[in-house]
């Protein structure tokens, strides 16, 4: 379920998780408004000193009357001018149809001048309503006169009908929090499992009430995946129901009953068969098409060619399937809805597939739920290697290859006609191939001059031609040389760019002045124009998971001819490393002949997920991994 939270313009990042309080050691919380000298005068949060803010405590309670009843206070510390960004607070809720309602909003900045409190309350006319899609509302506002040391002290009650909106609750966030408490008085006719992924103790644990103290900010990772995903919370998912006071179920608490309910709703299943304009062209055209993957390639670039997509991510249609096909234009469902029904249209065998973007955040198979998902696709399904997952939004996909935003992910597919609802792992097994080829020659006066080749497969190449597009090429090229100010780049050519069967192939000239040569000796390091120049994974501790998004191949192959007059003084050795899982393995093989050295580098990522539980032996590997790619080959004069 989509969490309802008070989201920060800009999320400050920071972790220094220590003086953590003992169960039993509950801070003290106070009413709206009745704020401690003690918090108006801190300067600092004890446990995490570098935060720029700090939640003071963050409450939330439920209760249930004709419906849900949620709850929340949340004060919030601000140390700097960083941390102003606080001010900025958003309410998401559920709008449409009135399915959750915000009431008692109270907002106001609480500020401590020349031993003075001032209070600066949030008017009601400065709240703003605004609708972020079809389904989801925010109200956002901001609070005045933020400054550092000011205590922002925020409450309001979100109500639902439904009573599969049981409220998220999340002990963590950007910064860190003091105390985190969830209270929950369920009612005996209805029961929710929790479902918890937290790593620290409670303070307190009990049927009602989950509390935690001292909670260190979640900083960001390289390649960590959605940060909801990531932060400590607890779900609780509706296992049965009756009706409380009159209040509503509309949704089922299984894959099954979702399902039939997307096909009813109007703004989903009922665009599925609505007629487009001019729609008979493109059929008629697939239908002559005899190879069932050239119809599908046809009917997918037509659409892709034809809509644009308006970067609205939604799961349901927000003017119509027909409308979007006449106006071109269309957020992620209406234009992959017309993808589904051409295809179906011509023959072949699609389904509608609800997914959930990377950075929307996961799936949870046992957390049945319509509103964690985010876009629709178009799915042909078949065997291990011929089903497609087809995306018409994004102008550099391509018919065969599931885009990277949904990778590692969830698709929850509608069969109606079998009555099949299910989800399916979106993955990629085979690695995705990069190969450098290298062709240079050292001068006598520190200098190297030659040209690299560089062959993209697949989502590679993707990411290249998107990359080059979407910058231009003078950013691309700043994007090659990857802030070294040595190395420069005369000439830039591609090849097969428009072909989507065939390898990405980018040609370039260049020349390098190798610093730190002088007249006796020449230093120059072979790894040139790969994605391995410097490691990403330099922090000894790692709190998320790794997701690469698919596994890589790479292979580095560099000539390099000699000055004459010069011979090697130091040549890095050949040598084999692989991970005890086998996950990862790294060859490096050197070898000189005739005055030129050849080098070559072998890596491959078989996995494209590794848990953090085993970040240490990664973090161990890929650090001589790098150690070994950016090894020197020195020559000596004479």
């Amino acid at each position: 379920m989509k969490k309802l939270f008070l989201i920060c313009s800009i999320c400050i990042i920071g972790f220094n998780a220590k003086g953590q309080k003992s169960p039993g050691e509950l801070p003290v919380t106070m009413p709206f408004g009745k704020v401690s000298k003690e918090d108006l005068e801190m300067k600092s949060c004890d446990f995490e000193p570098d935060a720029n803010a700090e939640v003071l405590f963050d409450k939330g309670d439920v209760s249930f009357s004709a419906g849900i009843a949620y709850k929340r206070h949340v004060r919030i510390k601000i140390f700097n001018d960083r941390g102003k960004d606080w001010g900025s607070q958003k309410i998401e809720y559920i709008g449409v149809s009135e399915i959750q309602q915000i009431t008692d909003i109270e907002a106001e900045t609480i500020n401590l001048n020349n031993g003075n409190i001032e209070i600066f309350k949030v008017d009601k006319k400065d709240l703003y309503k605004q609708r972020a899609d079809r389904t989801f509302y925010t109200i956002a506002f901001s609070l005045p006169n933020v400054q550092p040391g000011s205590v922002l002290d925020i409450q309001y009650t979100v109500f639902s009908h439904n009573l599969n909106l049981f409220p998220d609750w999340y002990f963590q966030s950007s910064i860190p929090t003091r105390y985190s408490e969830f209270k929950a008085a369920i009612p005996g006719e209805v029961y929710y499992k929790p479902l918890e992924k937290v790593s620290q103790p409670y303070a307190k644990n009990t049927e009602e009430i989950k509390a935690m103290v001292n909670i260190p900010s979640l900083r960001d990772e390289p390649f960590m995946g959605a940060r909801k995903d990531n932060l400590q919370h607890i779900q609780y998912l509706l296992g049965s129901a009756q009706r409380i006071s009159g209040g509503t179920n509309e949704y089922g608490n299984t894959w099954k009953q979702i399902g039939k309910a997307e096909i009813r709703y109007t703004d989903f299943g009922q665009q599925m068969d609505r007629g487009l304009s001019g729609e008979r062209v493109i059929l008629d055209k697939a239908k002559a098409i005899k190879d069932t993957s050239a119809k599908i390639a046809f009917i997918f670039n037509e659409v892709k060619n034809a809509m644009k997509w308006n970067e609205i991510d939604e799961p349901y249609t927000q003017d119509g399937t027909s409308e979007a096909w006449t106006k071109k234009s269309g957020n992620s469902t209406e234009i992959n809805l017309i993808l589904y029904h051409l295809l179906h249209k011509a023959g072949i065998n699609a389904l509608p597939m609800m997914v959930s973007t990377r950075e929307h955040g996961k799936v949870n198979p046992g957390y049945p739920n319509p509103y964690i998902f985010n876009r629709t696709v178009a799915y042909v399904p078949g065997d291990d290697a011929n089903f497609y997952v087809l995306d018409a939004t994004g102008k550099y996909n391509v018919y065969n290859e599931i885009p990277v935003p949904l990778l590692n992910g969830m698709g929850f597919y509608i069969d109606d006609d079998h009555e099949k609802y299910d989800l399916f792992f979106l993955n990629k097994t085979e690695p995705v191939k990069q190969m450098v080829t290298i062709n240079a020659e050292i001068k006598p006066g520190g200098k190297m001059t030659g040209n690299a080749h560089i062959n993209s497969y697949s989502q590679n190449r993707i990411d290249a031609i998107k990359r080059y597009k979407t910058d231009g090429e003078k950013k691309y090229i700043e994007y090659l040389l990857d802030k070294d100010n040595s190395l420069g780049i005369g000439a830039l050519k591609f090849e097969n760019m428009e072909v989507d069967s065939l390898p990405l192939l980018q040609v370039i000239d260049f020349n390098q002045e190798l610093t730190g040569s002088d007249e006796n000796y020449i230093y120059f390091n072979s790894n040139l124009f790969t994605q391995f120049r410097k490691n990403p994974f330099l922090s000894d501790t790692r709190v998320t998971d790794i997701d690469f998004s698919y596994p890589n191949s790479y292979a580095l192959n560099g000539t390099f001819k000699i000055p004459p007059g010069y011979k090697t003084d130091a040549l890095p050795k050949s040598a084999t490393m692989t991970m005890p899982d086998n996950s990862i393995s790294f060859k490096r093989i050197v070898s000189e002949e005739d005055g030129t050295i050849a080098m070559r580098y072998y890596i491959s990522f078989r996995r494209s997920i590794y848990f953090k539980e085993n970040y240490a032996e990664f973090h161990e590997f890929l650090k001589k991994m790098y150690e070994m790619l950016n090894e020197q080959v020195v020559l000596k004069k004479g």
